[in-house]
């Protein structure tokens, strides 16, 4: 079994700071000279980019309903083959969802540091961090880090508030210079952060001074093979926009999609560039509302796809990318924009978030598992080729067919069903 040292990043709630000490601990064992790959628990697309910065690495998704175990076990294993390191951050508190960052930690053996925003707090720093530890029998607890403490004697408090034998990792002091800047979404882009290599080598030399950063125990993983894929999109060139408004994709979708066969070819709206010469297109999420002016004006790209999808040829739109395809795009602002009109209808960005979790679509090219988060709704009269479901079965996201043209709100894990993947683009 390949062995690696692993540590699982969790917290008892959002905003606690995981993302960021998972990035400093990623950034300050690479500058050390480590391979060190991160692991992201949760359907999530922000956080990944800024480890993927702060590793050097890509980051892969962990999602038991989503991805499934098999496809996280071998995941895995292969990092533990190539790494010195493995980081997995937590989502949201560490017993929280089905499945739980603490159900990955039990299934693999994955050490957890409980990271605890100490800033309004003292000896109940304790207590917490002792319910973390015992709450669920088995979990491998290897200890806390204080965050956002606000000095040495506020940490010796909290030190000291621990029971017997808790491992303690130390302390961060509260550093708003290092924190990462967010948006409706979540944390903004990493290629949006100006100086995100500045803000990671501060937190980097934050964690070296105060904190415990020597490497955890190795984990011994499971062997398991990857999957054997069929190179079905063999001799297809898959046209994917790429750039700051669609830039929510999956590594491993890019993978699924080369073990298929495919050769990927990237391009930019936001750049105007032109839609490469392609036999299917890949419109992917992100942030068009973001972007509404400048890609309105991108009439060139509009009428190549909409000669693409008149000439039969495949186009996959998700969430962003969906949105572009409408009549008209309306902004937070409340203004609307003209955009590529292949979808008859609006879509309107809202206040508050407007769906959230995980999808199971029944397809006619099968079954895929996907993801929606976003805060505008869409208004069309389209009658839905089906609807996706959550995994407890209630009814889900719309997903619209004209042609060879399927669009929803659903981003797709292709790994969840590679032979689907490729029915879609062939």
């Amino acid at each position: 079994m390949p062995a690696c040292p692993a540590l699982l990043i969790a917290a008892p709630a959002s905003g606690q700071g995981k993302t960021t000490v998972t990035a400093a601990l990623a950034r300050l064992h690479t500058r050390q000279g480590r391979r060190v790959t991160v692991f992201k628990c949760g359907p999530d697309f922000l956080d990944p980019q800024i480890h993927a910065v702060a590793s050097g690495r890509p980051c892969q998704n962990l999602d038991f309903a989503m991805c499934g175990e098999d496809d996280a076990g071998w995941r895995l294993a292969r990092a533990a083959y190539e790494s010195d390191l493995i980081l997995v951050e937590g989502v949201m508190g560490l017993f929280d969802g089905t499945p739980s960052a603490a159900d990955i930690a039990c299934r693999f053996g994955i050490p957890v540091l409980a990271l605890i925003d100490a800033g309004a707090m003292a000896q109940t720093f304790g207590a917490v961090a002792h319910g973390l530890a015992t709450y669920r029998p088995g979990l491998p607890f290897a200890g806390v880090l204080a965050n956002r403490v606000g000095s040495p004697h506020h940490a010796e408090l909290l030190e000291k508030s621990l029971p017997p034998g808790m491992g303690w990792f130390g302390a961060l002091t509260r550093n708003a210079d290092a924190a990462l800047p967010e948006r409706h979404l979540g944390l903004l882009q990493a290629a949006e952060i100006d100086d995100i290599e500045t803000r990671l080598e501060q937190m980097a030399d934050a964690l070296a001074a105060t904190a415990t950063v020597d490497l955890p125990p190795a984990v011994d993983f499971a062997d398991i093979p990857p999957p054997d894929i069929a190179r079905r999109l063999a001799g297809k060139r898959l046209a994917i926009a790429r750039d700051a408004a669609y830039a929510f994709i999956y590594p491993a979708n890019l993978e699924t999609l080369q073990e298929l066969g495919a050769e990927l070819r990237f391009f930019s709206p936001l750049a105007g560039e032109p839609l490469p010469d392609c036999d299917a297109v890949w419109l992917p999420g992100g942030y068009p509302e973001l972007h509404a002016a400048a890609l309105a004006a991108k009439q060139a790209l509009w009428s190549a796809l909409r000669a693409h999808v008149a000439a039969g040829k495949p186009l996959l739109a998700e969430c962003g990318g969906m949105m572009s395809l409408f009549e008209q795009l309306t902004d937070q602002a409340g203004v609307s924009h003209a955009f590529a009109g292949l979808l008859p209808g609006i879509a309107v960005m809202q206040a508050r978030l407007a769906a959230l979790g995980l999808q199971v679509a029944e397809l006619p090219e099968g079954r895929l598992h996907g993801h929606t988060f976003h805060y505008s709704k869409s208004e069309t009269p389209l009658t839905p080729l089906t609807r996706a479901c959550t995994p407890e079965g209630r009814s889900g996201e719309a997903i619209y067919r004209q042609g060879r043209l399927t669009a929803s709100y659903v981003h797709f894990y292709f790994p969840s069903n590679p032979p689907a993947v490729a029915r879609l683009f062939i």
